[in-house]
């Protein structure tokens, strides 16, 4: 792999532990363990008390995979298999991958969705949005190709907070069906739609050829909990996709199942909770914008925990940001470690505590 590629991770492990305020995280404010315990329900606490810290079922607990199963359409429980979200991406992209295929992924992106297909020895072509980061179907029409392996895409979009509207949606699954490309989704942020209407299908609810990656680090505020899933419609596949899974985990966390589905079964509450504290935090952000026109352009992201606005400095974006965390200790995410050429940054807006942060950057931004 092309480790020295992953300039997002390095530079989150240069700041992320140090900085005081978080302005760039995607994640949701994280539950606490007592706070999992208090809302979950009694067969749910009765399997937490009585937990053995022994291997666990390879595709992963039935029960939970069951409730993941019924925020679908059409899915079986038997279609579904937990994972890391990490290694239900490195999965699909070492089995289904070979050097000289052609790959089409949305970008700037996480960048195990790009980067495995990289160092594998894949053609890349990289779906950029335009500068009100909205995602073009035209443009991803002239991208594919007879010869596209994969198309991956990600919506809620991170880091910009695009959407595709449903028609949009449609029209891409009836592209990737047209010349029977496999479709890999990664819908980490799905749920945080700030109208529930505006919600996609998953693409495993439309697309046989397909895979959806969901997990429990965004939507749900469990990151800690190191727990996802991948929907897989086609049986061939997701057994392939097992047998390859022993060689990496081989089984999930037993713990993690079980405070899993906890947060699954009160799943209504949490994403409530969760969009409480987005909705507050981008009106924070938009009245910031407003008093300095000079310095930031917002680009307001139409769903999930983060947006993407493009800002006006004399330095290098990345300098900038580097020079705002170790003077203030406010921690700002430089489109740079994402190899994205327009100066843009990005606002994780899921946190609590976001209004002290902002202040440190409009202090250091007006001085």
């Amino acid at each position: 792999m092309h480790i020295n590629d992953f300039a997002l991770e390095r530079y989150f492990a240069e700041f992320e532990f140090t900085a005081k305020y978080l302005l760039s995280s995607s994640d949701c404010e994280p539950l606490s363990l007592q706070e999992m315990l208090a809302m979950a329900d009694p067969e749910a606490l009765e399997l937490w008390d009585n937990l053995k810290l022994a291997y666990t079922e390879s595709q992963g607990l039935a029960l939970i995979r069951e409730e993941i199963a019924k925020m679908y359409s059409g899915v079986h429980p038997d279609q579904v298999l937990i994972i890391t979200p990490e290694e239900g991406i490195y999965l699909s992209m070492q089995l289904l991958l070979n050097a000289g295929d052609q790959v089409v992924t949305t970008f700037p992106g996480y960048q195990s969705l790009y980067e495995l297909a990289n160092s594998k020895g894949c053609k890349l072509s990289r779906w950029e949005p335009d500068m009100n980061n909205r995602f073009s179907l035209d443009d991803l029409e002239n991208l594919l190709s007879d010869e596209t392996r994969m198309l991956v895409v990600n919506f809620p979009h991170n880091p910009t907070g695009a959407m595709l509207s449903k028609n949009e949606f449609q029209r891409m699954i009836n592209l990737v069906k047209e010349r029977d490309i496999l479709l890999f989704s990664d819908e980490m942020y799905r749920f945080l739609e700030y109208e529930e209407d505006n919600r996609l299908p998953s693409a495993s609810e439309k697309y046989k050829n397909s895979i959806s990656l969901c997990g429990m680090s965004k939507s749900f505020a469990l990151p800690g909990l190191r727990l996802g899933w991948l929907i897989v419609p086609d049986q061939d596949r997701l057994s392939a996709l097992q047998s390859y899974k022993d060689y990496t985990t081989i089984c999930p966390p037993a713990p993690s199942e079980i405070l899993a589905l906890m947060g699954l079964r009160n799943r209504d509450s949490i994403v409530s909770r969760n969009l409480g504290i987005i909705k507050k935090n981008i009106k924070l952000l938009e009245e910031f914008a407003e008093s300095h026109t000079d310095f930031i352009r917002w680009i307001p992201p139409r769903a999930g925990s983060v947006a993407f606005p493009e800002i006006f400095v004399k330095q290098e974006v990345e300098y900038f940001c580097r020079c705002l965390t170790k003077k203030t200790g406010a921690m700002l995410l430089p489109s740079s470690v994402y190899g994205f050429k327009r100066n843009c940054v990005r606002f994780g807006l899921g946190r609590k505590g976001f209004e002290k942060g902002l202040g440190i950057l409009d202090k250091f931004v007006t001085k």
